[in-house]
């Protein structure tokens, strides 16, 4: 009898073995004596122990970090560059039966064409347009790894490093550009100015009162200092007079 009972706790035991929790954003490929036989959704799920094997598949968006690698650009300038891929998994059969390890074969395409991409473009282009770029890494990636079950979202290029003579040489680039700018909006302002005071000089010459009206405000300021003495030598009505008697001869 007692045979009996060690035999029902193993065959228990066994069939507990077989219990698998597969989480609502997880699917299971199942196999059978390594054989295919299907995708088993999230939930509590029993196979046959020893026969049947489960292997699980995260199916949510996976992030992979693509390491930095010096590239020759088009235009000759050895540059550092590195990215992110992000991608998910669309078929979960796919996945594990196309490819021996998905994350890995991902990373590796990534990289190959992230490093073809910035072969093909010039610095000024790398530089302007990384969405574009990273754009078109996104394609060709998607592209290769469709017939794995293999969705790619988005591909992002994080960094770009210089060498340091050609760091140095932007950056007297764009200092000579800003001194460039800053040159022409002065000149742009001096020629304003010239315009305005050519225009007031001519009302002035027209009308006598507002050269006497602009005496008075300019004598205001300096009034206000209150550290100055303002002399007249002769009356503003003297002088009048003999602009009057000038003016008649």
């Amino acid at each position: 009898m007692a045979w009996f009972v060690w035999l029902g706790i193993f065959a228990l035991l066994l069939a507990l073995s077989g219990i698998r929790i597969i989480n609502q954003y997880e699917r299971g490929v199942k196999f059978r004596l390594g054989r295919f036989v299907g995708v088993l959704g999230p939930g509590l799920r029993w196979i046959i122990p020893i026969i049947e094997r489960l292997e699980k598949v995260d199916m949510r968006v996976v992030t992979i970090d693509i390491p930095s690698q010096e590239v020759m650009t088009e235009d000759n300038v050895p540059i550092k560059v590195n990215g992110v891929v992000f991608f998910r998994v669309s078929d979960a059969s796919k996945a594990i039966l196309e490819v021996e390890d998905y994350r890995y074969a991902v990373s590796q395409l990534s990289q190959s064409a992230l490093r073809d991409m910035c072969g093909r473009a010039e610095l000024d282009i790398i530089l302007a347009k990384r969405e574009e770029i990273g754009s078109k890494i996104k394609n060709i990636v998607d592209k290769e790894t469709d017939p794995w079950g293999i969705k790619v979202t988005d591909v992002k290029i994080k960094d770009i490093e210089l060498p340091e003579n050609m760091k140095r040489a932007m950056a007297h680039q764009a200092e000579a550009e800003r001194d460039r700018r800053a040159r022409i909006i002065l000149a742009e302002g001096e020629a304003q100015a010239a315009k305005k005071l050519t225009e007031a000089a001519k009302v002035i010459e027209k009308t006598p009162e507002a050269l006497q009206l602009r005496l008075y405000q300019t004598l205001s300021d300096i009034a206000a200092e209150k550290n100055s003495t303002i002399i007249f030598p002769f009356p503003l009505e003297m002088l009048r007079a003999f602009e009057k008697i000038a003016k008649k001869k």
